[in-house]
């Protein structure tokens, strides 16, 4: 298998317009058009998602259960991507991934008065259908989950 290095040249390559950038984790900066990435082993994967997010043109979703579609849309491209650079990405790696995203979407919509679940209402706003109750959740996308009552 090539390495993350030649990749990045491949990819660089293949799309001038995108800004492949080393960084702390990967990422798609969607104001920026660059792709952040690790350089490490067996990260090919990742950096074929994130590359996927540039070329869906993915930005801003407004409903939590969006961003699950886009990760998985990313997936989806990341996959055919494989095939063309001569990668494999293991189908369990990507259930592992969007099971972190469904396990964050729950937590979110997991009413903090009686433990139903919620309905998202607007952005960063859930209502509960049992109760009636109202809460605000912060981003929590790499950070820990808070839920403010309102």
């Amino acid at each position: 298998m090539p390495s993350t290095v030649s990749l990045i040249q491949r990819l660089k390559t293949d799309y001038p317009t995108l800004l492949f950038v080393r960084g702390n984790d990967f990422s798609w900066s969607p104001s920026d058009q660059t792709v952040y990435y690790k350089d490490e082993a067996g990260s090919d994967a990742f950096l074929l998602h994130e590359l996927s997010h540039g070329l869906l043109r993915h930005s801003e979703y407004n409903r939590d259960i969006e961003l699950i579609a886009m990760e998985r849309a990313a997936w989806d491209k990341a996959s055919e991507l494989a095939s063309v650079y001569n990668q494999k990405i293991d189908e369990s790696l990507i259930e592992i991934t969007l099971d972190s995203y469904r396990d964050w979407l729950h937590a979110r919509s997991t009413c903090p008065n009686c433990s139903a679940t919620g309905l998202q209402t607007k952005k960063q706003i859930y209502t509960c259908p049992a109760c009636n109750h109202s809460w605000r959740v912060n981003e929590a996308r790499v950070c820990a989950l808070r839920r403010f009552s309102i």
